[in-house]
């Protein structure tokens, strides 16, 4: 079993129900693990592995969609890595919005979602 991750991605994308987020847009911090079985794999060719990169892009392209709520961010960005990495059987996101707009709140919001399909 090999798990790559990609942790405290920051991009700002324009998620959100509410007035104005479309507008301004906000931070956001991801956080993606995909697992898969690598067999008898001998890791000297990137084919043969889930590249990061490609895994990076996925998220990037899809924050850049702007979306009522983080589930569907999420859901689709799942879906995408499995189309691509079809060898994955599991993969946990989580999306944290940085700057809620909630008065009076610090800190950071989310969500987090795992999928995970037979070996």
């Amino acid at each position: 079993m090999v798990s790559i991750e990609l942790h405290n991605l920051r991009l700002h994308a324009y998620h959100g129900l509410y007035e104005g987020e479309s507008k301004t847009g906000s931070a956001y911090e991801v956080h993606v693990k995909v697992t898969y079985d690598e067999g008898s794999v001998q890791f000297d060719d990137i084919r043969n592995t889930i590249n990061y990169v490609d895994v990076f892009d996925i998220i990037k392209s899809r924050m850049a969609v702007p979306t009522p709520l983080l589930e569907k961010v999420a859901e689709g960005i799942i879906r995408r890595i499995k189309h691509q990495f079809p060898f994955a059987y599991e993969v946990q996101i989580s999306i944290y919005k940085l700057e809620p707009p909630i008065e009076g709140i610090q800190g950071k919001i989310g969500i987090t979602m795992k999928k995970e399909w037979e070996k």
